[in-house]
């Protein structure tokens, strides 16, 4: 029998706000154990927690980024369950009334488009970590984590393959950065994914049986878990055998879904309003306040890179994955508009600096090795004629860190261009004085020698001859030879 895989992602995102959902503490990553906690995050008794504002507004920007309905009233619940992590023994979250329902987004599967629905974004609190093996045979636990604020995103299953689960996330995590609401580092999991993954008959509308997977926190292992529990379950029902709902955790090691416990429902949480809270009022007026501050999307800006800036969708691109990198090169454009030079310089050199330095990890580069008007400036020298290309791979080096315009370090070191006829000419005919075998061979008419010419002239002048004017004048030269 064929099997049809049926996928759906259950996202929770870190917010990227200073203080925890309902105190003050703060959400810095890093700390001490228990150092960012006080007695509303530790659940004492009697305390009463206040909603972060900045964690509603975050939500309304995802929620509108991504297509959902705005809920103009929603509902803090409580999700009671027991675990060491969760000191008040139960998670503020929320259930029946979420502040975003419904919404989609689309993902780009080789080439072609793939909507994705979204079935809600809601707010939660985190639970705090516990840390095993760390201290004989007991566990810890650090509350730092506990109450800093969460989206929870939760997709349709609306997904059929590993790889279309990884561009989803990929696409999902592109969006909530460039909104900067959440930063999207999964080792430090701050964006952390669960898989729903389940099977059934190939042309059937009926689902089957539902395992969640967890313990993914990349994006290889959200899609390597999820090939390996798809042939995992038609291997199982191939065999005769039968799938029970359960929750599994992925063991990287070895590259296999281990049974961890069995799925919970939504009933056993008992979800009911928490009492300490008000009902959520969002007004049309706040929604359009936040509205106005969303930045123009990556797939948008995407299309008008390619159709503005006449770019290769492949450099459009790697241009808009990051909103800090698109900045920089349409500040970069304003300079000097070539943009398709400025694409190279930036694709090529510039982000082999930002991965050597591991720039390429920060959520947004504040400081670049290169101001983008001097990357620019140099483009700009290049197409004037002041320097060759090899010449400029020199100056770029010498850009780094240094906050010097290129202008500046040419004039520093004598690397502009040589384009002064007379000294070219010099420069030529000590080179084909110096070389009489060479200069035979071309006579005989072995074209090229040709290169080998232009090579010694350029090592002659530093580099810095002036390449089309020394094309034309050392063959107008070479001919001269050939027929005498």
């Amino acid at each position: 029998m064929k099997y049809e895989p049926v996928i759906g992602l259950e996202v929770h995102a870190q917010l990227l706000t200073e203080s925890k959902i309902f105190c003050g503490c703060s959400t810095k990553f890093g700390q001490e154990p228990n150092q960012n906690t006080c007695p509303v995050c530790a659940g004492f008794p009697g305390v009463l927690p206040v909603l972060n504002r900045r964690v509603v507004e975050f939500a309304i920007k995802a929620g509108l980024a991504t297509h959902c309905e705005i809920a103009r009233s929603s509902i803090l619940a409580r999700k009671n369950y027991f675990y060491p992590d969760l000191p008040k023994g139960y998670q503020i979250s929320q259930y029946e009334l979420p502040v975003c329902i419904g919404g989609y987004i689309d993902v780009d599967i080789d080439g072609t488009q793939k909507r994705v629905r979204l079935t809600r974004i809601h707010m939660e609190e985190d639970a705090g970590k516990n840390i095993h093996d760390a201290h004989g045979d007991a566990s810890l636990v650090d509350l730092n984590r506990a109450g800093v604020p969460l989206l929870e995103i939760v997709s349709e299953p609306d997904m059929r393959t590993a790889a279309e689960a990884g561009a989803y996330l990929r696409t999902l995590r592109q969006i909530l950065q460039y909104l900067e609401v959440c930063d999207g580092n999964m080792e430090e999991g701050s964006f952390r994914c669960d898989a729903n993954v389940s099977i059934r008959p190939a042309g059937s509308e009926i689902l089957g049986t539902k395992i969640e997977i967890k313990n993914l926190n990349s994006f290889r292992a959200v899609e390597r878990a999820i090939k390996f529990e798809i042939d995992r379950q038609i291997d199982t029902l191939s065999d005769g055998g039968t799938l029970i709902q359960e929750t599994r955790l992925w063991d990287e090691n070895r590259e296999e879904t281990r049974s961890m416990r069995s799925k919970e429902s939504a009933h056993d949480y008992r979800y009911f309003p928490d009492p300490d809270l008000l009902p959520l009022i969002i007004d049309d007026t706040w929604t359009d306040e936040v509205r106005v501050t969303l930045p123009e999307l990556p797939a948008t800006r995407k299309q008008r890179f390619a159709a503005e800036y006449t770019l290769p969708a492949y450099d459009a691109e790697l241009l808009t994955a990051r909103k800090d990198v698109a900045d920089y090169f349409e500040a970069a454009v304003k300079v000097h508009p070539n943009a398709k030079a400025l694409s190279n310089w930036i694709v090529g050199d510039l982000f082999r600096v930002l991965k050597e330095r591991k720039l390429d990890d920060q959520l947004y580069i504040s400081h670049w090795p290169v101001a983008a008007a001097h990357l620019a400036q140099l483009v700009q020298m290049i197409d004037h004629g002041k320097i060759t290309g090899k010449i400029a791979k020199t100056v770029f080096e010498a850009m780094l860190d240094s906050n010097k315009p290129p202008q500046q370090i040419v004039g520093e070191t004598g690397l502009e261009q040589v384009s002064d006829t007379g000294s070219i000419e010099t420069a030529i005919d000590q080179v084909l004085a110096s070389n009489p075998k060479q200069l035979a061979q071309y006579q005989s008419g072995n074209e090229k020698v040709f290169g080998y010419f232009v090579g010694q002239v350029m090592k002659a002048t530093q580099g810095r001859a002036n390449p089309q004017k020394l094309n034309e004048i050392l063959r107008e030269k070479l001919k001269t030879s050939v027929r005498q």
